[in-house]
């Protein structure tokens, strides 16, 4: 396309040279062959520019569930340590995330390591915010020492994700969630208690902050999904 109007503007130009050896070529002729070749040339130019480049925008942030942010983040802890064990997990609300079912825009993971006799805090965010960096960070390690109630766990033991366990909560809670009225953010914690009834770690669905400032508590056994106890 290009070539061929490279082509017409030369031939339009060559015959106004002509028209000019010839005679004198009339005003409105002499403008009409100029004016043409004119045309093409600014037709030709044109067409050679480059598109603008349109930038896309950035997709919103992505919260993850439970599970999802626990395999992010026990790979990077088995770096650290490769005999290292989740002791707690818990979910951080962060403002700029919208919030889905069973997950959250930050998560918290403690790992513990018993052959450095140390705990690691492992955080994951799906943006920069305030106490939190986007994606995964690894915070200070601290002595630490089994003992107390509280145990670290396998990781293979840890089968039932916050989505599942979310919605059994809200089906074993319906008389609270369907009361009118406002309730507070749900909020997720993982752990292990030895000194419980409850023989493997369990999920706690908070309506709440925390265990003890929380509304309404649903209990979720991590390995099977199923809900034991809700106060």
């Amino acid at each position: 396309m290009r070539m061929y109007l490279a082509a017409v503007a030369a031939i339009l130009l060559r015959n106004s040279r002509k028209t000019d050896s010839l005679r004198r070529p009339q005003p409105a002729c002499f403008c009409f062959t100029w004016c043409s070749a004119f045309a093409a040339f600014a037709l030709l130019t044109g067409c050679s520019e480059e598109p603008a480049t349109v930038k896309k925008a950035d997709p919103p942030p992505t919260p993850l569930s439970g599970r999802q942010a626990f395999q992010y983040l026990y790979g990077s802890s088995r770096m650290w340590a490769p005999d290292s064990q989740p002791l707690t997990v818990r979910s951080v609300n962060v403002t700029g995330v919208k919030t889905e079912a069973g997950k959250a825009g930050g998560w918290e993971i403690l790992f513990v390591s018993e052959s450095l006799a140390r705990v690691r805090t492992y955080t994951w965010s799906a943006v920069e915010a305030d106490g939190l960096h986007k994606g995964v960070f690894p915070g200070q390690q601290e002595a630490w020492r089994a003992g107390g109630s509280q145990r670290p766990f396998s990781p293979a033991l840890l089968k039932a994700d916050t989505v599942e366990a979310y919605v059994e909560s809200v089906k074993s809670a319906k008389d609270y969630v369907n009361k009118p009225g406002t309730r507070p953010p749900v909020n997720f914690m993982l752990e292990y208690d030895a000194g419980t009834r409850f023989p493997n770690p369990i999920w706690r669905v908070l309506w709440g902050g925390s265990v003890s400032s929380a509304e309404y508590t649903v209990t979720v056994d991590a390995s099977t999904g199923k809900v034991v106890a809700r106060d």
